[in-house]
């Protein structure tokens, strides 16, 4: 794209921000940091700059930092666009740079992509380089690092093909700006990636996921549970993860048909978003269904409760209680949440028919019985009911799952050698100069 088109192109994509602004201080989730987001509150320098979207994202952030080895000192800072992401980071680093000296490690949410303010925020933090993680692909913030001289590169890069048709719409001016390097987590991402930028520097990676897998189980079998005080042993637990709003009239049928037929079942319910706890009171109360929140629970709670789920980091720990489990996103056409979490906590995942974020995985692991997949809410009960009947140990299942993803991990390793890589030369070229 000529350079006077993406001034035209940067001035009209200026002023859609400038109109939305001030609708977006109104949202509840996006009012939270709203201060960095603006740039009120400046940016840190950094050397690198790693901006991973939410949840998912700020946990391969944590998983690169503790493999990084650097022989010197370094600032980072790592952006995220939730408060979960925030809260995760936050929490993380305080015991990574105590095992890592030589990082200095900044949380912050991550800037509007208002062109003016974005390159702003690439002039307050003045990075060598950029990571973004995943599909974290923003048109003013790759046009202002482009200008800055930053190494931009994509790790653990995955796009949608609905993704792809989407930002196709404008093809030379992703091709203008593209990233120097991009590493998809399979060849299928990696076409879709060189059919936006271009075949050049589009390569394969492990995912990073399978890494994080092996590390939070060993964590999470060595860590005491705190649901022990409010799950029975005999309990017959059946969790419902990561529930998002699209599906939750779905959800909603699934739960009365499970009381229906099992009044004894308790069940652990878990809203994606936190900001759905008050809707799930309403429809609880609404089907007259006793209900009581996780926030508010004591002591061992009574067969048939519904315990709503109103903290955050507890979701793995209920995985271990349950006899069976559904995992949300997949029910309506949202590509899945993530059913690896259930599986390494030694739960066979139920799942529906919408599960494309996760084809990464392969398919092996549906054919080696290691994920159900329902192709609607009534059999996605079914599932569920049988399982409560008779279900693998937890042991026998997180066995079979570790063998699974053994041969698939080494992306965080692959990571971390590009990116010190990178900063090795950067560093070397700075002490010449200096």
């Amino acid at each position: 794209m000529h350079k006077s088109a993406i001034k035209i192109f940067l001035w009209f994509y200026d002023l859609v921000w400038k109109i939305v602004l001030p609708g977006l201080s109104l949202n509840l989730r996006i009012a939270e940091g709203y201060e960095q987001r603006t740039l009120k509150k400046k940016l840190p320098k950094a050397d690198l700059w790693i901006q991973a979207a939410s949840v998912g994202e700020s946990y391969l952030a944590c998983e690169i930092l503790k493999n990084l080895r650097l022989s010197y000192p370094i600032k980072i800072i790592v952006t995220t666009n939730t408060h979960q992401g925030l809260e995760i980071l936050e929490q993380s680093i305080v015991g990574i740079i105590k095992d890592h000296r030589e990082l200095s490690v900044f949380p912050a949410y991550f800037p509007f992509d208002k062109p003016s303010m974005m390159k702003k925020a690439v002039n307050q933090v003045c990075p060598k380089i950029m990571v973004l993680l995943e599909s974290e692909i923003w048109p003013s913030l790759l046009y202002a690092l482009k200008q800055h001289g930053c190494i931009t590169i994509i790790i653990n890069g995955r796009i949608t093909q609905k993704s792809l048709k989407r930002y196709l719409v404008l093809p030379s001016l992703w091709r203008t700006i593209r990233p120097d390097k991009i590493f998809a987590i399979s060849e299928k991402d990696a076409n879709r990636f060189a059919k936006l930028f271009g075949l050049n520097n589009v390569n394969v990676m492990p995912n990073i996921k399978f890494d994080r897998i092996g590390y939070n189980t060993e964590g999470l079998y060595n860590t005491t549970n705190p649901l022990e005080t409010i799950i029975a042993p005999e309990t017959y637990l059946i969790i419902f993860g990561s529930v998002r709003r699209e599906e939750e009239t779905a959800v909603e049928k699934i739960i009365l048909e499970i009381r229906h037929r099992r009044p004894d079942i308790v069940i652990g319910l878990f809203p994606r978003h936190l900001q759905r706890i008050k809707h799930w009171g309403n429809a609880l109360n609404s089907l007259s269904i006793p209900f009581i929140l996780r926030s508010n629970t004591k002591t061992h709670v009574q067969p048939g409760t519904v315990i709503l789920w109103d903290t955050f980091g507890e979701l793995n720990f209920a995985y271990r209680h349950s006899k069976a489990a559904f995992v949300g996103g997949s029910l309506e056409p949202l590509g899945g949440q993530n059913f690896l979490e259930a599986l390494t906590s030694g739960v066979i995942p139920v799942i529906g028919p919408y599960w494309e974020n996760f084809y990464w995985v392969g398919n092996e692991i549906v054919k080696n019985g290691l994920v159900h997949i329902a192709s609607d809410w009534r059999e996605v009960a079914d599932i569920l009911i049988e399982n409560t009947k008779k279900s693998p140990s937890h042991e026998d299942v997180l066995n079979k799952a570790l063998m699974y993803l053994k041969n698939r991990q080494g992306g965080t390793a692959q990571a971390c050698n590009i990116i010190t890589e990178i900063l090795n030369k950067k560093y070397k070229a700075f002490s010449c100069n200096e």
